[in-house]
């Protein structure tokens, strides 16, 4: 069976380009919290192309990213060659040999989910200085409003091609406090969340190359896929060629 991890390796410049980025307010938020300076050590779980890596790489911190897709390894090191203070291992986060106690900060953009809680929570913790912060961070897109007309028709495409692929819901209490839980679980203190949000408009065409760069997307079946995208693309015609996408970014900080 094929490891759905390596889906996000197969395209790499269109994930680049659509995946959502994360505000600024974010990032200073963790350099905040963290006491973060230039020298630090920081280690990037899952760098995918780079979209939360260059805030930490401006800010003088020495980055660490271990990315298990090597097509997206290659990429980040040229996007990123100008910069001295990152390195970029290839392999995944449960096979990264380190010492214990090496980094000051670690961090993670919606990639900490593919890795077992019980594996990666302690090995982070015991990677990290005595002091040490973990952020973790996710970017969950929301297809237009529920009271929208363009959402009612998209969600029941999903229920007819994709059953049981229904989004979150766009505020989700449970995830938060289940977040915040796993980190007190596994030693952290000083645990604290923060949610930032922001809009995104795309063309029908442009929506389903974003599709296209996650993983239960590109493992449909083909005829399965291109019925899909063919109906959702017609629907989007019908409302102008516009879907609005809301982001909801939840942030989780925490220290050793």
């Amino acid at each position: 069976m094929k490891d759905i991890r390596f889906a996000f390796n197969e395209d790499v410049k269109n994930y680049d380009d659509l995946r959502p980025r994360y505000v600024n307010a974010l990032f200073s938020d963790i350099l905040q919290y963290s006491g973060a300076l230039p020298g630090a050590s920081a280690l990037e779980v899952g760098i995918g192309t780079g979209q939360a890596t260059e805030p930490f790489l401006q800010m003088g911190c020495d980055v660490t990213a271990v990315e298990l897709g090597g097509d997206l390894a290659a990429y980040v090191e040229q996007k990123f060659e100008r910069y001295h203070n990152l390195h970029v291992i290839r392999c995944a986060f449960e096979e990264y040999a380190c010492p214990n106690e090496t980094y000051d900060l670690l961090y993670s953009a919606t990639a900490f989910h593919w890795i077992p809680s019980k594996i990666g929570y302690p090995k982070a913790r015991a990677l990290l200085k005595k002091g040490g912060s973990i952020a973790l961070f996710w970017n969950r897109p929301y297809a237009a409003r529920r009271e929208d007309p363009l959402h009612v028709r998209v969600q029941s495409l999903y229920a007819k091609y994709m059953p049981g692929a229904a989004p979150p819901p766009e505020n989700d209490p449970n995830r938060y406090e289940g977040n915040l839980a796993l980190l007190r679980e596994y030693g952290f203190c000083d645990v604290q969340m923060k949610l930032y949000r922001n809009t995104r408009v795309f063309s029908a065409d442009r929506y389903i190359a974003l599709l296209n760069t996650y993983s239960n997307h590109r493992s449909l079946a083909p005829s399965q896929k291109q019925a899909f995208e063919r109906e959702l693309r017609k629907a989007i015609f019908s409302f102008g060629d516009e879907m609005e996408i809301y982001d909801t970014m939840d942030l989780y900080l925490a220290r050793k």
